[in-house]
């Protein structure tokens, strides 16, 4: 579909949707996003131009559908899925994605770290029609054989344009944690949780020398204009636990990242910023507060956050708590959890769990900000179930085959999807049946 439309932007040095929304210039994607959304193109254009909003779109993604990530559209959930160093199969990571994208996930992200990572984003890409995020760090760690030391901004940077080459639309870079904020961390019940960020510590501790994406930031903003690469600036320092949230590292790394925004912004590079981890419910309010004020309203992309830290093997459902108030308070994405959290590499079950269990937070929080037509697919659902429409109910599930699965479980012939009745209150205890003959007799009456 993009094919045509980035061929206008051959000869154009930054190619961006904030640079032509900034030049005045509704680009075909502000368009497709705008008719998504149910929102005007102007609408769009402003709060993309105004850093509000961004439309992850690589110029070489191009049978990529436009989304947008930001308060003035839907709330929308990110998957990850990637192979490890113990498990690497790139049929499984497509599988990963397909479900994914089947069960409603907006953008996803490759997190591999073992195996021919070229390869594997090569085939992702290839198969997705949401943009594919990743976490350089990973990758260039992996090219310099897990050596930390012979890390060098030269192989930093030629590991970002080569992912940009390949069409990824969004970079994880933790460039918000410098070396000065190492003696935080001491203070800490877990320290750091981060992968990018504790690579990145390491890295600086044995060089005492500043955090290289900090250092080559212009460098890493180049290629992002180029390639319309958006930045998705990583939270290094977010708390792994309730006893870590808000303290001075979070935070301080918080205002660092609203300084970055400003400076990709005087670039035209597209940003939202990463946010908690683990967060008691009554500081989530405050933390979206707070990223507001320090960030100037870039969208909000969090991991949960998790309000509770024993819930191992359910972590999903602790997380989407979390991510309905953060949805609510004005987070733009969330990025989902699987019941795998905290123990393994995540299947492909565990993805359908983790989706649905977000889709559901993200919905809930469309609802509860009042977002137009958010509740149409609720009130319909309630016509359905009390009007015994059993084969509209299961097509207006978040997840049709489970809704189905579970119905059939007990009633599966098909007489039963015309049944006035379930099988847990069976044909004579039904309140919707009862309702139902009351409201009969008194319209008689």
């Amino acid at each position: 579909m993009r094919t045509e439309w980035v061929k206008t932007r051959i000869n154009d040095k930054i190619r961006t949707q904030m640079y032509y929304a900034k030049q005045n210039i509704i680009t075909p994607e502000m368009e497709y996003v705008a008719k998504v959304e149910k929102l005007s193109a102007k609408i769009i254009r402003k709060e993309v131009a105004r850093g509000r909003m961004i439309i992850p779109a690589n110029i070489n993604h191009t049978h990529l559908r436009p989304m947008a990530i930001g308060i003035a559209s839907s709330c929308k959930i990110n998957s990850n899925i990637g192979s490890s160093a113990l498990a690497s199969d790139i049929d499984e990571e497509v599988r990963k994605l397909k479900t994914s994208i089947k069960y409603g996930a907006d953008t996803v992200m490759d997190l591999s770290t073992g195996g021919d990572l070229d390869e594997i984003r090569k085939e992702i890409i290839k198969e997705s029609d949401v943009p594919i995020g990743t976490v350089p760090m990973y990758q260039i760690l992996h090219d310099v054989n897990n050596t930390i030391e012979d890390l060098t901004i030269e192989k930093m940077l030629e590991v970002l344009e080569r992912q940009a080459q390949q069409g990824v639309s969004y970079f994880t870079i933790h460039a918000g944690f410098k070396l000065e904020m190492m003696p935080l961390i001491a203070t800490r019940k877990m320290g750091i949780v981060s992968r990018g960020g504790s690579l990145m510590a390491a890295w600086m501790m044995h060089y005492h020398k500043e955090n290289p994406f900090y250092s080559a930031y212009d460098e890493i903003l180049d290629i992002c204009a180029k390639y319309d690469v958006a930045l998705s600036l990583g939270d290094s320092l977010r708390p792994g636990c309730l006893a870590d949230a808000s303290d001075d590292a979070q935070l301080g790394e918080l205002k660092i990242l609203g300084e970055l925004t400003k400076r990709a912004w005087e670039r035209d590079v597209q940003v939202m910023i990463e946010g908690p981890g683990h967060v008691p419910m009554n500081q989530i309010k405050r933390n979206i507060e707070l990223e507001k004020e320090y960030c100037y309203e870039a969208p909000f992309y969090v991991l949960g956050p998790l309000v509770t830290d024993i819930a191992a093997g359910y972590d999903h459902i602790s997380s989407a708590i979390g991510a309905s108030m953060a949805g609510w308070y004005g987070v733009a994405m969330l990025c989902y959890v699987t019941p795998k959290e905290h123990l393994g590499l995540p299947n492909d079950d565990d993805v359908r769990e983790g989706i649905i269990a977000y889709k559901i937070a993200a919905h809930s929080a469309d609802i509860a900000r009042g977002r137009e037509g958010a509740r149409n697919r609720d009130d319909a659902m309630s016509d359905a179930r009390y009007n015994f429409d059993w084969n509209r109910q299961f097509e207006l599930a978040l997840d049709p085959d489970k809704a189905k699965e579970f119905h059939d479980e007990t009633l599966p012939q098909d007489v039963f999807k015309e049944a006035e009745f379930c099988s847990m209150c069976g044909p004579k205890f039904c309140s919707y049946k009862i309702s139902q003959d009351i409201a009969k007799m008194a319209k008689i009456e």
